[in-house]
């Protein structure tokens, strides 16, 4: 069996806590491919106006991008330092699901998803779905799921 190799990985994060675990696995298949890694955050202003009240200004918006930026740029540095020879950081708005399974790849030819297999709540994931679900039925390329480590009982 030929050995799969992949062109463009893109990891998408959240901030959750499984996110650190995906970056390093995207980290790990960007250096064995060496190629590319997209690390990209989609900003979702429906979340936002649940959490920061109906009405949204710019300040709030501009605050948060730039917290994202720096958690980016932070996760950048140390694929970067990892030895991963390209690595760029990306913020969309948006629904993530269709971003990150269609749009996204389709703009940076991304041949494969290297995702959490879920950064919700069992709660969050009932009320608004999974994204990682959408993402695996949906995407136009390959997805591989990160699992969080299993806790000992």
């Amino acid at each position: 069996m030929e050995k799969q190799s992949y062109q463009n990985i893109l990891v998408p994060v959240d901030g959750s806590s499984i996110s650190s675990k995906v970056l390093d696995r995207g980290i790990e298949l960007a250096i064995a491919n060496d190629t590319t890694l997209d690390i990209l955050n989609v900003l979702e202003v429906t979340q936002f106006n649940q959490s920061y009240g109906s009405s949204l200004n710019g300040d709030v918006i501009y605050k948060l991008t730039e917290d994202t930026e720096k958690q980016l740029e932070a996760m950048q540095k140390r694929a970067q330092e990892a030895g991963v020879k390209e690595v760029n950081i990306h913020i969309r708005f948006g629904n993530p699901k269709p971003i990150i399974a269609n749009e996204f790849p389709q703009d940076h030819q991304t041949q494969l998803i290297v995702l959490g297999s879920t950064g919700l709540s069992a709660i969050e994931r009932f009320v608004v779905g999974s994204v990682t679900s959408f993402v695996t039925r949906n995407a136009i390329c390959d997805v591989l799921t990160v699992r969080p480590d299993k806790q000992a009982d």
